[in-house]
């Protein structure tokens, strides 16, 4: 049992700590993302600044998700070699939810939430 309310609490935690667009949150992105600086994946300002806004994100993400298509994981080896964590992130947490993910990506980064 305290098992159980202990983990209710963390997930509690995750979820008000994370941004909400639609049916999406941000907190299963906070696994590898964090603002200002990189850990498993890049620093979601440095992510923010490349794609510029929600929409183009979302194309990203509708596309398919592919390496070619992500500006960072194209363009840097250390992004590329982790593309494939991000890819079951994809699969499993916003495919299906691409605008929504998107938009909630955008605005934690701008409430520094992510």
């Amino acid at each position: 049992m305290k098992k159980i309310i202990t983990s209710l609490a963390v997930a509690g935690l995750m979820v008000a700590g994370s941004a909400m667009a639609g049916d999406f949150s941000t907190g299963s992105c906070k696994a590898c993302h964090a603002v200002g600086k990189d850990t498993v994946g890049p620093d979601w300002k440095t992510v923010a600044t490349q794609y510029g806004d929600a929409k183009t994100l979302a194309a990203v993400f509708k596309s398919g998700f592919k390496v070619e298509d992500r500006k960072l994981a194209a363009s840097n080896p250390k992004w590329k070699a982790q593309a494939a964590i991000m890819t079951g992130q994809y699969a499993s947490n916003i495919k299906g939810h691409e605008d929504a993910a998107a938009e909630a990506i955008f605005a934690a980064v701008k409430a520094g939430k992510i």
